[in-house]
């Protein structure tokens, strides 16, 4: 019987369970948020400033099938300036970036302006105030997942990403969950 997890992965944490101590001590891991099982394994990854839904199982099968088929990710993304209708156009089309030195161009997305600020839970790091200058919220879905690539895509349409929640995995979602917080469930719904 295999268990199966999503979490609201924090600010500040790593999405694995064990870290390699000989370059920065003292990283947060997500076993400390929860006692899972041997053989939990994460399901993707978020990088250590970004927050949200984060899948965790110990069925390589299931992990396997949310990675690769193609499943939708949606991120909201605060974003340095008011972004104009054109920089989500661009990222809608696909832009270009570079993916561990080599150039990569992202496959066609659905972006759009957030009309509202999402009400996530505080993180424990400020981004900052109104006096360095307006911000503003998008949504933007993918189907694939290159190190990095939401930063780098709003970097590449001239506004850089300020915070970045991953809101949903297929239909799994982070609503109601607050920041830390593991919920076990029977299966994934993707």
């Amino acid at each position: 019987m295999h268990s199966h997890y999503k979490i609201y992965k924090p600010y500040g944490y790593l999405s694995q369970f064990v870290y390699p101590q000989t370059v920065r001590k003292n990283k947060s891991l997500l076993g400390e948020l929860f006692t899972f099982p041997e053989q939990t394994m994460a399901i993707g990854r978020l990088d250590e400033d970004s927050e949200g839904l984060l899948l965790l199982t110990t069925d390589g099968k299931e992990s396997y099938q949310i990675l690769s088929k193609k499943v939708e990710k949606e991120y909201h993304v605060q974003v340095d300036g008011v972004i104009t209708s054109d920089a989500v156009e661009q990222l809608s089309n696909g832009v270009e970036i570079s993916i561990h030195g080599k150039k990569y161009t992202t496959l066609p997305c659905k972006a759009s302006i957030l009309k509202e600020t999402p009400c996530f839970p505080q993180r424990a790091k400020k981004i900052r105030d109104e006096r360095h200058g307006p911000t503003s919220w998008l949504s933007i879905t993918l189907t694939e997942g290159k190190f990095r690539q939401v930063k780098k895509m709003t970097a590449k349409v001239g506004f850089p990403t300020l915070r970045l929640v991953r809101y949903r995995i297929g239909n799994e979602t982070i609503e109601g969950m607050q920041a830390g917080e593991v919920v076990p469930v029977e299966q994934f719904n993707y």
